[in-house]
């Protein structure tokens, strides 16, 4: 079996605010725990299951969220699982991840590539889609000078070599799909 260590300072930490609710602080608690050792597995109980404080547990390297009417059976599984490195979620909190990450690349990509302008990520897109720059020029009413242009500044900002590793990355964030 694993052998689970932590440090009395960090325990006394656990002790203090494993009765509170603030997000803010089970974030703090959490990389507390990690601190103790890089390979500190944490499994967070509780019977919080709002986004905010699943996704703070996550960001803070919780290794998994269970609800507390987990089943002993399905609790002594967890901590088996996230000590020998796998991550595990209540069946509740699984399917909210699933679907909240769903959302995310089902949305249109509106904000890939904060370093593009908007007209920018449009010639991106329709690079994605596979047009030409003179096809672009015509869409958006545009010179064929501009629109090379435009290409210019996104092959920069994107830091690609090419067209090709443009539209790998358009597609991947979403775009011209």
């Amino acid at each position: 079996m694993t052998h689970f260590g932590i440090t009395n300072a960090c325990m006394q930490r656990c002790r203090r605010v494993s009765r509170c609710r603030l997000t803010g602080r089970l974030f703090s608690l959490t990389i507390d725990v990690r601190s103790v050792t890089v390979q500190s597995a944490v499994l967070v109980l509780t019977m919080y299951d709002d986004d905010d404080s699943v996704f703070a547990a996550m960001q803070a390297g919780a290794r998994g969220y269970l609800l507390k009417g987990a089943s002993k059976k399905e609790m002594l599984r967890a901590i088996r699982d996230v000590a020998s490195g796998s991550a595990i979620f209540s069946p509740a909190i699984a399917r909210r991840m699933m679907g909240y990450f769903n959302q995310i690349r089902n949305q249109p990509a509106a904000h890939a590539f904060p370093e593009l302008t908007q007209r920018e990520r449009e010639v991106l897109a329709l690079m994605a889609q596979h047009n030409s720059n003179q096809e672009i020029a015509q869409l958006l009413s545009l010179s064929d000078k501009t629109v090379r242009n435009y290409t210019s500044n996104i092959f920069a900002k994107l830091q690609v070599a090419d067209r090709a590793e443009a539209i790998i990355r358009a597609r991947d964030a979403g775009l011209g799909q």
